[in-house]
């Protein structure tokens, strides 16, 4: 069990790019410099994966349904194209979320998470936005927690994060690091999803990462507009964090903003802190009934 984790959360621009070769020497460039920061883990946004819409041409790009069809068509090439990057460079990458095809034929959200041995998990949005119930996306059943060499990491995609049960859930089964992949159009949305993830770090005494989509991609039909700052959050305790914000990002500014947490100190937070909110809240009624019926799974990765 590490003690520390070094993450890097990703200030993606969503750019037009010319062809798929272009968008994996992107992908490349972009892991290359995540790892060279000292990185254990690199978080990309949710919906980086429809940059690849650009490439397929206007006829896809400028169409809602064709985007959808045609890049969940490109989903397992692009997870494999991670996971060779994540075994080149030896870290762990959340890729860009995208649209993923069931095998019933219908279409979710989903981020996969890949290791340098090659394994991969994935995490369905369970909440849908108003945009993707438009879209028809199918929303996730199922809360995943990945156990990793360098930690036990839970994702909670965007919309997902405002929500307090997922992540405690996630918490609850171990996980001490909580991934928040996010696409917001506004500035009020950049702001929601930051605070959702700053109040999951406080109840869970747990690491939350985000990671958005930025600038303007006026092609596409799908994020045309994108704004947000990366943001690595703990809770507010003393010996750890005054403010509870370890690292956080300049708005629409691309890059990586990178951090290593003390996970060790989190652990003695959960009982030992100045307030044990992990702890207490089973306190709240009905807290423990919830857990109970919860469907959350636990996956081994390496």
């Amino acid at each position: 069990m590490k003690d520390t984790l070094t993450v890097a959360g990703a200030q993606y621009p969503i750019d037009a790019v010319a062809s798929l070769d272009a968008w994996r020497d992107k992908i490349s460039a972009w892991v290359a410099e995540g790892a060279k920061t000292g990185a254990e883990l690199l978080v990309f946004p949710e919906y980086g994966a429809i940059e690849q819409a650009h490439a397929l041409g206007p006829d896809i790009y400028g169409s809602l349904g064709a985007t959808l069809e045609a890049v969940a068509d490109l989903a397992d090439e692009r997870v494999a194209f991670h996971a060779e990057l994540a075994q080149e460079h030896k870290v762990h990458i959340l890729a860009g979320s995208g649209p993923a095809k069931l095998k019933d034929g219908r279409y979710v959200n989903a981020a996969h998470l890949v290791t340098p041995s090659g394994a991969i998990g994935v995490q369905h949005k369970l909440i849908l936005t108003p945009f993707e119930r438009d879209w028809n996306l199918t929303a996730g059943t199922e809360a995943a927690v990945f156990e990793t060499s360098i930690g036990v990491i839970g994702v909670s995609i965007c919309y997902d994060s405002e929500f307090p049960y997922f992540s405690r859930l996630m918490a609850a089964k171990g996980a001490e690091v909580v991934l928040v992949p996010q696409c917001t159009e506004r500035i009020s949305g950049y702001h929601r999803v930051r605070t959702g993830a700053r109040a999951r770090a406080l109840e869970n005494q747990i690491v939350t990462v985000t990671s958005p989509t930025i600038g303007d991609a006026r092609w596409s039909a799908a994020v045309d507009v994108n704004t947000g700052a990366a943001g690595i959050f703990v809770p507010p305790e003393f010996g750890v964090s005054d403010d509870g914000i370890v690292a956080e990002g300049e708005i629409n500014k691309p890059g990586w903003i990178t951090a290593t947490v003390n996970l060790n100190h989190l652990r003695h937070l959960r009982y030992s802190g100045e307030m044990r909110n992990f702890a207490d809240w089973l306190d709240q009624p009905g807290a423990g009934q919830v857990e109970l019926r919860a469907p959350v799974k636990v996956y081994k990765l390496d």
